[in-house]
């Protein structure tokens, strides 16, 4: 890649910034470093949706909105820019197709609603391949990188099982622990670009067949386990307990969003007010239905 495709030198050392964490030379440990802060400190979030506005899925955009706009993404745009973070640091980083799915288990159809990356030549003596499957893009899901070998993976409270597949689907699966928002997600070992996502990330961020498009979430990976907001309703996950707590009050909401997740809503009026008639929305068919239905990316 040449130089002038890579993240400017001001941009990497605002995104490190955002981590809290300083440049240092690519390693295992440095990698699970710059994973585990990822998730804890840049939030999985559609409130860009919900205020009307049209993120696309530039890797170097989302890495500049992540290092110098204080703002998230989903798994595009999360895992796009964490790409281009890990190159200017000296990684060797491929990207690749993945499809989240529900507990009917892996489908076609599902392919391309995520992007995995896999982090390649970082040998060490549990993964002597040097393959690491990374993913800050699945909300409530890994915490730090996972070899990229079949096993069973424990981070906190959360268990994960890696396999290798010949469904004819993906070549690698990963199980969720049962307590997650999806049951498991496959994906593809050859490496592709990013235009490989560009029809799904449009119907994924505006079609009303769309999760994303009808449900505001916000979600934020720890050590203990994950904090999720969707609509109104807040809930501290860890492992099988869960607690719960409704915001519906508009200014109680915003500091909720900034206080947990550090998204510190500054856009016009006009588009909070849209914002939060999409949240109040979201909030009432939760009632209504009594739950939610798996993610879909």
């Amino acid at each position: 890649m040449d130089a002038a495709d890579r993240l400017d030198e001001r941009t990497v050392d605002a995104y490190l910034h955002r981590l809290g964490l300083e440049a240092e030379a690519a390693s295992i440990d440095a990698l699970v470093r710059l994973h585990r802060a990822h998730v804890e400190r840049v939030p999985y979030e559609t409130v860009w949706i919900h205020m009307g506005e049209r993120w696309d899925i530039d890797p170097m955009a989302s890495a500049r909105r992540i290092a110098h706009g204080g703002r998230g993404g989903y798994c595009f745009q999360l895992n796009g820019a964490l790409a281009e973070l890990l190159r200017a640091l000296g990684y060797c980083v491929t990207r690749h197709i993945g499809g989240v799915h529900g507990p009917d288990g892996p489908n076609e159809a599902a392919l391309t609603n995520h992007l995995v990356l896999v982090v390649h030549d970082l040998p060490g003596d549990a993964n002597p391949d040097g393959r690491w499957y990374v993913d800050t893009g699945l909300g409530d899901a890994l915490h730090k990188p996972l070899p990229l070998a079949p096993g069973e993976y424990v981070q906190g409270p959360l268990r994960f099982v890696l396999s290798a597949t010949d469904d004819g689907i993906g070549d690698w699966h990963l199980t969720h622990d049962p307590s997650g928002s999806f049951s498991g997600m496959s994906f593809r070992e050859p490496a592709v670009e990013m235009a490989a996502f560009a029809d799904r990330h449009e119907f994924l961020s505006t079609s009303p067949e769309s999760n994303f498009a009808t449900t505001v979430t916000v979600q934020r990976r720890h050590a203990d386990g994950t904090d999720v907001l969707r609509g109104c309703v807040l809930s501290r996950v860890s492992g099988a307990a869960s607690e719960g707590e409704t915001f519906d009050r508009r200014d109680v909401w915003i500091a909720v969003v900034a206080d947990e997740f550090g998204i510190h809503l500054d856009a016009r009026e006009r588009a909070i007010d849209v914002l939060w008639a999409r949240v109040s929305a979201a909030h009432e068919a939760w009632a209504a239905s009594g739950g939610w239905s798996p993610q879909t990316a």
